[in-house]
């Protein structure tokens, strides 16, 4: 046991040290990033922004080296599951969320009635992504979607993040001032990225300004858009199972990116351990996911397994990892147990 945690630690450390130096053999001072920016500024005046508004926001935008650091190294890419939904589920979570119901408990129920989308999952999702409001992060969203769209990893999805935010800040939406966030360019209680704002912000009471950080636009933000996406209210994310060494490997999801080979549950019983302990109904669609085989690469480890259903797959919308889905499902279920 203590090898096997030795081995994880220096696995770990040795993982850090390459990043960094990557990082800074890649990135430090590089012109690359000026004339990338000449480049960006062009592209933005073609897609309609005003010269005005990107000479006053990109005006300071800056290249960040830990950004790329972060991108690197997220817990969804190294974290096993257990390790990941305990460390974000637990009893303190839950304390931190049923408080904050109480005191805004009023408008929280509101927001669940008009949205149909339960008020333990707002409150799940929310503790998930800042730890109700402790944790909104301090980066400059401008620089670090700056440097995700100059980093070649994901340089489409952040351009055109960075364009949206411009086209919001643009016409009035969102005010520059107070964009500071994660690392990833996410902003408010329910870490919203900018195309998300476009699509699903709303401003609920209706004071002309649409207000992520304050719990009424925020939580009516986050249920408007779990809403949308197709939210289908009392009904299962997931349950664990056990399952026998029979099941092919094609039915094995490990990625979050597209899950595969769904069937009914009635298919999948015959592969399950004591299928009749779990409260299945035959014909709903379901898929199974073994969330660590993507850490262990080649494991034939069966465990931990899952049978997932659509209410899953639609956490998957709002952040792409099986494990961040897992841990909200999970915190929505301990507030169920305690409102």
């Amino acid at each position: 046991m203590i090898l096997k945690k030795m081995a994880k630690f220096f696995k770990t450390l040795l993982f850090i040290l390459i990043v960094t130096i990557f990082t800074k053999a890649s990135y430090s001072n590089i012109p690359e990033f000026d004339l990338w920016l000449l480049n960006f500024k062009k592209t933005a005046l073609e897609k309609g922004i005003s010269e005005n508004t990107i000479n006053l926001v990109m005006s300071n935008a800056k290249f960040l080296p830990k950004v790329i650091e972060y991108d690197r190294y997220q817990p969804e890419f190294y974290e096993d599951t257990k390790t990941y939904i305990k460390k974000r589920t637990g009893q303190d979570k839950v304390k931190k969320g049923l408080l904050l119901y109480k005191k805004e408990k009023e408008i929280i129920n509101k927001i669940e009635k008009k949205f149909s989308v339960e008020k333990e999952l707002l409150l799940a999702l929310m503790g998930i992504e800042t730890n109700y409001g402790k944790y909104l992060g301090k980066m400059d969203i401008i620089s670090s979607l700056a440097t995700l769209s100059f980093d070649k990893r994901r340089s489409e999805f952040f351009t055109n993040e960075l364009l949206v935010l411009l086209n919001l800040i643009d016409k009035g939406i969102i005010d520059k001032d107070i964009l500071y966030g994660s690392w990833a360019g996410a902003f408010g209680n329910f870490q919203f990225m900018p195309s998300t704002i476009k699509s699903y912000a709303i401003d609920y009471n209706n004071n002309s300004d649409i207000e992520l950080k304050k719990i009424d636009d925020s939580f009516a933000s986050a249920a408007n858009y779990i809403k949308k996406i197709g939210w289908q209210k009392n009904q299962p994310c997931f349950y664990k199972v056990e399952l026998n060494q029979e099941i092919p490997s094609k039915y094995l999801n490990s990625s979050a990116r597209k899950i595969k080979n769904k069937k009914k549950v009635k298919f999948f019983k015959k592969y399950l351990k004591s299928p009749e302990k779990i409260d299945l109904k035959d014909n709903m669609i379901s898929a199974i996911i073994i969330p660590d085989k993507d850490i262990i690469p080649g494991a034939k480890n069966l465990k931990p397994a899952f049978i997932i259903f659509s209410n899953y797959e639609l956490i998957l919308k709002w952040n792409r990892s099986l494990r961040f889905a897992l841990a909200v499902c999970t915190l929505k279920e301990k507030f169920e147990n305690e409102i």
